[in-house]
């Protein structure tokens, strides 16, 4: 490669985007470099002040620049529903899909003592506090479908039963517009487990 210590520096450093490895980092490097000077200068400064300047807010602990983030400063949101989400990302999905019009709480991650996040990492004791207030009468819990997403799950509902907050979970299945014969084994069992009357 160039033997540019700094251009090697800068490709490293976009490697710790998700889903970056070496090519795809060199490729935005030569990019920014050939052709997009002038945007890299302004990533560049946009990035530095969201690191400084972007924490969590002091309810949801989602990313916010101020101590309460405008979800949970809004009058018009649904204090007696709390959703708790393990992402931003998750969060914003729902807010974009669905009329959903509770309040959220974000994990930043979900229960995992092989990496190190356990119920402090997750914040569950706030989580606790803020059901102990008697405000939220329901708990949705959306946590992604997997091993550790449920095992995030059932101890947020024992929490939730633990303060007298009614947990609910999110209904997984086979997907809308989805055919039986293509769905994944253990999304189909979930799915047939699941199952409720129809009316």
């Amino acid at each position: 490669m160039s033997g540019s210590p700094l251009l090697a520096e800068l490709i490293e450093a976009l490697r710790c985007l998700p889903g970056v490895g070496s090519k795809s980092a060199q490729r935005m490097a030569f990019h920014l470099l050939e052709r997009e000077r002038e945007r890299g200068v302004k990533l560049a400064g946009v990035l530095e002040q969201a690191m400084h300047r972007i924490g969590h807010c002091s309810q949801c602990r989602n990313f916010s620049e101020e101590p309460l983030c405008s979800l949970c400063a809004s009058a018009s949101r649904e204090r007696k529903l709390l959703c708790v989400v393990e992402s931003p990302t998750d969060l914003a999905a729902i807010e974009q899909a669905t009329g959903y019009r509770g309040q959220y709480f974000v994990l930043m991650g979900r229960l995992s003592p092989l990496d190190g996040m356990g119920p402090e990492e997750l914040g569950l004791q706030q989580l606790t506090r803020r059901l102990g207030e008697g405000e939220i009468e329901e708990l949705i819990i959306a946590t992604n479908p997997t091993v550790e997403g449920e095992a995030t799950a059932h101890y947020l509902a024992q929490l939730a039963r633990a303060g007298g907050v009614r947990p609910t979970r999110l209904a997984h299945g086979v997907p809308l517009g989805g055919e039986l014969e293509y769905v994944d084994r253990s999304t189909l069992a979930h799915a047939f487990g699941g199952r409720q009357l129809l009316d």
